[in-house]
């Protein structure tokens, strides 16, 4: 049994995270599992046309999270109110105490204390199991974030289902998988 409920996957920030944890949700949903939480569904745009954005993956809404700042921007991007309007679904998740909730990102503004931080630790404190993305950059503030060095799972399938089965069962629908995540 997994004595840390929480945990974040080292990725690299070329979506490649973003596709797990869709994936994941798509597999442990199908097993049973009652998911929350968001996800990304697009990225960065390099020429700051298209709006960065999440999804809710228990009612599907869409949330644009970044604010078109012009061509030769370099500032942060990401919308306050965007990210407001999104943080509703992370608060829903921990009045419904799901199996799981998934978090989009531990990026720059969590490691400040700002973004989805406050929901995150809503969660943790209340041992709703909680799995997020974190890219070598945010790694020792994800660390310090969760009091955990050794909290991170590597950028692997089969990693992140066994870290999930081996969490503590929440409802009756829900069972381990065996599998063979070595």
């Amino acid at each position: 049994m997994n004595d840390m409920p929480f945990a974040a996957v080292l990725h690299a920030g070329a979506g490649e995270g973003d596709a797990l944890l869709r994936g994941l949700a798509r597999t442990l949903k199908r097993q049973g599992w009652r998911i929350r939480g968001l996800v990304s569904v697009r990225g960065k745009d390099p020429s700051g046309r298209l709006p960065m954005q999440i999804a809710d993956l228990h009612e599907g809404r869409i949330f644009d999270i970044s604010q078109p700042l012009g061509p030769g921007s370099h500032a942060c991007s990401l919308d306050p109110g965007g990210l407001a309007q999104a943080s509703m679904v992370l608060r829903e998740a921990l009045a419904e105490r799901p199996d799981l909730v998934l978090v989009n990102r531990f990026g720059t503004l969590e490691a400040s204390g700002q973004g989805f931080a406050d929901e995150m630790l809503a969660l943790m404190s209340e041992g709703i199991p909680l799995l997020t993305l974190v890219s070598p950059q945010y790694r020792a503030d994800w660390q310090r974030f969760t009091g955990h060095p050794d909290c991170l799972l590597p950028l692997r399938e089969s990693a992140l289902l066994a870290w999930a089965y081996s969490l503590p069962a929440r409802t009756p629908a829900r069972l381990p998988m065996p599998s063979d995540c070595s």
